[in-house]
């Protein structure tokens, strides 16, 4: 059976799927598929903590399906800008486990992750899968994986 590691960018997810289709994306539904070809062995959500009470309730609801959720503080800055991202985070992770998998599955639209699939891909032989609004995903990232899967209403709850 295929093992499966799952990389969720949940703030790119989530502001991508709202801002293209204004409904949220369906992780269990995504498992749900995952699981029928593979074997799910390791899936992280990263996310940005602000404390709020939707965002706990969701936190659970990943952790019920079977995310380990890793969260980072929201950060202020005195200009009033923000700042939560979590690419470095997500390119450890995904370099540490990609020696113990077959397959290497993204949610996200981030260009700057294109680099890190194909070095994954080179060294550590796996398939490399992205889950992205079309429109709204950095062609380079869609070039680097050996699959693209559209998020479009059929992910969407």
């Amino acid at each position: 059976m295929t093992k499966i590691a799952i990389f969720s960018d949940v703030q790119n997810v989530y502001y991508t799927t709202r801002e293209m289709h204004g409904r949220p994306f369906n992780y269990k539904k995504l498992w749900a598929q995952l699981s029928e070809y593979g074997d799910i062995t390791h899936a992280y959500a990263y996310a940005i903590d602000r404390g709020m009470d939707s965002q706990i309730k969701f936190q659970d609801a990943l952790r019920n399906i079977g995310f380990e959720v890793k969260l980072k503080p929201f950060i202020q800055r005195r200009d009033g800008s923000a700042k939560g991202d979590w690419d470095v985070g997500i390119a450890i992770d995904v370099m540490e486990v990609s020696e113990s998998v077959d397959e290497i599955v993204l949610l996200s639209g981030d260009g700057d992750f294109a680099i890190l699939l194909e070095k994954v891909k080179e060294k550590f032989k796996v398939k490399t899968k992205v889950y992205g609004v079309e429109f709204l995903t950095a062609n380079g990232l869609i070039n680097s994986c050996d699959e693209f899967v559209n998020i479009d209403k059929e992910l969407l709850l």
